[in-house]
């Protein structure tokens, strides 16, 4: 429809209709019904949970240099000046610090045209600075010359367009449970900015406004700022993470946070030592038998106790030697096994000692609970047990011929007072437990690769049997010094018993000074945390590798590791093979890959296992097959290539 103006003209002119007037009761009831509305909307909204509600402290207290948040405190600290020089990734201390923190950044641009008039003023002071000395016969001044060349580059690049010019601030908010954590949180914040010469200070009375800062809302209510350029500013950037690669060493996965190569030699560190704690199923044995395989190929040996018979396939693959421990095994390990002395550096006093120390805590398991004289008792009969076979202090121990338990039952029993301990003796001597513990070893380890299958051992004996086999490794390794790798899965059987865990503990200790690195892996990662020994055996690790986790030992993981909350969620949400890779003071998230060839060897998965297994069969048959029938299409050797 076509608009007509003169019609509109003539509509709006027209008088319009008067509203009706209304009554007094009729105004009342209508402002009732609008009270009632209004009402209505207030107790609506009442009900409604927004955002704010969701994510809002349950209390929020200022105080002058601090804020309290619920059962948190948080403090601000900002820049206030900077260095000269600011090297490459100044700022990567603060952003892998072990602490929950809040990072805010500012940058406000300047116009060139105003800062380059500014620089042309402070170049005029400068020049006439310098001459004037020059003429009065001043010596010169390096800060006044060093100044101006700074800022004529300055001024160079920034009409170039080579630099911008900015005002920079940048504030960090520190979380900690108590007061007393701030404090200390916040010194080492200090010290690391100060550290690189940049000097910061805590907001006092403006702690609201600096917690405001830092949050994702994005508003600088402290506007503390500097001038900077861009190369400073751009050295600082703060999504970095640790590289983790090296000229040495093998491949242990991808670094997702930027999709570099994760080499690195843990021979390298301080200790070659390791712990892989991860849940069922997320991929540790994977990770442990690539590191192996990666590693035998830069001949490094490589000492496995192997719980479920996990490693087989690993150890066939590579002509490795596979023995299994148990009653009916013809694999025999003596507990009463010495090492050969290297050279004259240990004395055959010290290790006569040491092995009765070693041996006495086997016995503490076998026999569940020993007394003061008991264990006085077996000292002594062990001690007398060595000097029966002629090992005595000053002797050769590389003639000797190492006694067995029965010879220390024999000792007992011209012992008054050890009729309970013979008793308890003779099941392992002479009862259902004496084809494990009473016999020479009958073992060697003179390969690259050698596996010890525990499997088959009850679960009352399997304690006795990791115990045996570490101390027999601990002798070899003793006797001489090379590269080696022992890898002992499922470790938190060895740390339900005090006197097992001493000895792991001691053996993590003291193995960097024989070339040994220890892997110790876990999925009951509680049990082992728990234990004073496991902790100090994650302690004296170099290397930790963290995979997925369970929610019921996460809090655990991440006060021993002081993980941030983003890697708390990250060991939540892993995948197969995903986690975070610890190397001394340096980590980062890691995926493990293989290769084909090497899944194939290294794979766990039952489904693949299974398929590989049928695989084998069909050819097999066809190999069989093809060997009755020589002439049949069947014959491998005569399908096309």
């Amino acid at each position: 429809m076509a608009f007509n103006p003169i019609t509109a003209t003539r509509e709006a002119a027209a008088p319009k209709p008067e509203k009706p007037k209304l009554t007094a009761e009729e105004k009342k009831r209508l402002a009732q019904e609008e009270r009632i509305k209004l009402e209505e909307e207030r107790i609506y909204r009442k009900g409604v949970v927004t955002l704010r509600d969701l994510i809002a402290p349950a209390a929020f207290e200022v105080k002058s240099n601090l804020v309290r948040l619920g059962d948190l405190y948080a403090r601000t600290v900002f820049v206030v000046t900077y260095p000269r020089y600011l090297s490459l990734g100044w700022f990567t201390p603060i952003i892998n610090f072990s602490a929950t923190m809040d990072i805010g950044m500012f940058f406000y641009p300047v116009q060139p045209e105003i800062i380059l008039k500014q620089l042309k003023n402070k170049v005029g002071i400068l020049e006439a600075q310098i001459i004037g000395d020059a003429e009065k016969g001043a010596a010169r001044d390096p800060l006044r010359e060093t100044a101006l060349r700074d800022i004529e580059k300055l001024r160079d690049d920034l009409t170039q367009g080579i630099e911008h010019f900015f005002q920079f601030a940048l504030y960090v908010t520190i979380f900690a449970p108590s007061e007393k954590e701030l404090d200390d949180l916040t010194n080492q914040v200090e010290g690391m900015f100060g550290s690189k010469l940049i000097y910061t200070k805590r907001v006092l009375y403006q702690s609201e406004q600096g917690f405001n800062s830092t949050l994702p809302s994005g508003n600088d209510e402290l506007m503390i700022t500097f001038n900077m350029n861009t190369s400073p500013i751009a050295s600082g950037f703060p999504f970095v993470s640790a590289d983790l690669t090296s000229d040495n060493g093998i491949l242990y996965g991808i670094n997702r946070h930027n999709n570099s190569l994760i080499l690195f030699d843990r021979f390298s560190l301080q200790n070659a030592n390791a712990v892989v704690f991860a849940t069922s199923g997320a991929g540790k044995s994977y990770t442990v038998k690539l590191e192996v395989l990666r590693s035998l190929m830069l001949g490094i040996e490589v000492i496995i106790i192997d719980p479920e018979m996990e490693y087989k396939h690993l150890s066939d693959a590579v002509g490795g030697t596979y023995i299994n421990i148990s009653l009916a095994s013809e694999s025999k390990l003596n507990i009463f096994d010495l090492p050969r002395p290297m050279g004259e550096e240990v004395r055959s006093e010290d290790i006569i000692r040491s092995a009765v120390i070693t041996v006495k805590g086997l016995m503490r398991i076998m026999f569940g609970s020993v007394t003061t004289a008991e264990d006085s008792i077996i000292d002594r009969a062990l001690l007398e047990t060595y000097a029966k076979k002629d090992i005595i202090p000053g002797v050769d121990l590389a003639t000797i011929e190492p006694p067995i338990l029965s010879d220390f039952q024999q000792v007992l029993e011209g012992i008054t007072g050890t009729e309970d301990l013979q008793i308890k003796l003779r099941k392992y001597t002479e009862g259902t437990f004496a084809g494990l513990l009473n016999s020479p070893t009958t073992v060697e380890m003179n390969n690259k690769l050698v596996v010890f299958s525990v499997r088959d051992l009850e679960d009352e004996l399997r304690p006795l049997g990791v115990y045996t086999i570490v101390n027999y490794i601990w002798n070899v390794v003793r006797s001489e010094r090379k590269k080696r790798i022992l890898v002992i899965d499922e470790a938190w059987w060895l740390m339900q018993n005090d006197d097992s865990a001493k000895f792991i503990f001691a053996l993590v200790k003291r193995c960097r000074k024989y070339f040994l690195g220890v892997t110790t892996i876990t999925q009951d990662v509680n049990d082992f945390l728990r234990s004073p020994y496991g902790q100090a055996i994650v302690t004296n690790s170099a290397l930790q590798i963290l995979l997925k986790q369970s929610a019921a030992s996460i809090d655990l993981v991440q006060k021993t590791f002081l993980l941030t909350e983003g890697e708390k969620y990250l060991l939540l949400e892993a995948g197969v093979g995903e986690g975070i890779f610890f190397a001394g003071s340096r980590h980062a998230a890691i995926k493990v890959v293989a290769s084909y060839a090497e899944d194939q060897i290294i794979t766990s998965d039952p489904r693949q296992l299974l398929e590989i297994e049928n695989a084998k069969k069909e050819l097999d048959e066809q190999l069989i097959q093809a060997s009755e029938n020589p002439g049949s299409p069947a014959n491998p050797a005569q399908q096309p290539a």
